[in-house]
């Protein structure tokens, strides 16, 4: 391994996770199977479910114990998720689940955890939690041991099984935090947000934050656009989570249609997928990360899954640069109205350790590069429907 120097800073890319697992700072956990070489993304690495999960009697942060001594007075059983069929995890309920991962960090690195894109766009809330840890999704550095995921399903009864992902996780040596304002006035820069094929002038469109770019919410869509986001239903059937592409949207969505005022009403509790009114571009140098929304602007969560990679949006000079932020959003305690354009998420740059040798996009898979509004990767697209409808395919 070419170790990085002390005073490196950043986010590892993919060559340098790679090259920790070799090392051993990322490992398996005892005789678990070795980590997958396609798990290993271009700033962050997927995490896999272990073989049991915990029924929860409440959450928890473990302080000054270690998780499993937790677990002696919170567990109240187990369930198997090695088994080929997998296990059912009902929703509203807390499950704790060890992760096949485990860190040996050295004492320059920490790391981060986040859902994944399709784990946020469901309603599935995960979190991280380590040994004598005091944060949720923090592992401070130098941490050696274990990691467990706490799981609660918000709106759907899943299916989940030992070794599928449904988080992330990204090592980060020194302070990352770099202002939008520096990106943009290095040679050569290009803009990070877009309107269509055009770059957006960030003071111009009042982007900009003091730590990071403002994304506005779209309620009036293209001229062609008939859907504007969706509304999740709360009694949908269960939802096998190793499936891929398999049901239709319609039996756990309902569309949400361009207002003429571009308003919408969000209902307290409810969960809606909606997507920016700009189009994101994360230049190969740097990564971001959807922040919190700031609980003086609303009453509402704006995001789960928050981990943007170097190369979202980014296509070759001759196309159209920029890719939509897709928005999970949950209005709290009451009724909350949003308006076309309104300033609704964050969205914070960290610069990495060094350059990708990878990036984001469609020549790694990335399922959501080019998305507009779009559903998690389980359902079969709008497009597949039609073709199907008129016998096609």
């Amino acid at each position: 391994m070419t170790t990085p120097s002390p005073k490196t800073t950043g986010v590892w890319p993919a060559h340098f996770i790679d090259d920790a697992i070799t090392h051993g700072h990322v490992r398996p956990h005892g005789a678990l199977p070795p980590i997958p070489p396609e798990n290993i993304q271009p700033a962050s690495l997927d995490l896999r479910l272990g073989e049991v999960a915990h029924l929860l009697q409440c959450s928890f942060i473990p302080g000054a114990e270690s998780v499993t001594s937790k677990l002696r007075h919170l567990s109240m059983g187990q369930i198997r998720l090695d088994q080929p069929e997998g296990a059912i995890l009902h929703k509203d309920q807390a499950y704790l689940i060890p992760l096949m991962e485990e860190l040996a960090l050295p004492d320059c690195l920490k790391a981060r955890a986040n859902p994944k894109s399709s784990t946020g766009r469901l309603d599935i809330f995960t979190r991280v939690i380590t040994d004598h840890g005091h944060q949720f999704d923090e592992i401070k550095e130098g941490y050696h041991g274990r990691l467990f995921l706490e799981l609660v399903s918000r709106t759907f009864t899943i299916k989940v099984k030992s070794g599928l992902s449904l988080n992330q996780i990204r090592f980060i040596q020194g302070n990352p935090n770099v202002t939008p304002q520096k990106i943009l006035r290095e040679p050569a820069s290009e803009s990070l947000l877009y309107d269509d094929s055009k770059p957006l002038d960030l003071e111009a469109h009042q982007a900009i934050n003091s730590d990071g770019i403002l994304l506005s919410v779209d309620l009036k869509g293209s001229p062609a656009a008939a859907t504007v986001g969706y509304k999740a239903r709360a009694h949908a059937s269960l939802l096998d989570l190793s499936a891929r592409t398999k049901y239709r949207p319609e039996d756990y969505w309902d569309e949400i249609k361009p207002d003429r005022a571009g308003k919408l009403i969000l209902e307290p509790e409810v969960f809606y997928l909606l997507i920016s009114s700009e189009k994101v571009r994360i230049p190969p140098g740097y990564a971001a990360e959807m922040a919190a929304y700031e609980p003086t602007s609303g009453e509402l969560r704006t995001h789960y899954a928050g981990f943007f990679d170097p190369g979202f949006g980014v296509y070759p000079k001759d196309k159209p640069q920029g890719t939509k932020a897709v928005m999970e959003v949950r209005a709290r305690d009451v009724a909350f109205m949003i308006e076309h354009g309104q300033k609704v998420c964050k969205l914070r740059f960290e610069k990495m350790a060094a350059r990708p040798k990878k990036l984001y996009g469609l020549q790694i898979g990335s399922f959501y590069q080019g998305q507009n509004l779009i559903l998690s990767k389980h359902f079969v697209p709008a497009s597949a429907i039609g073709q199907q409808i008129a016998g096609i395919s």
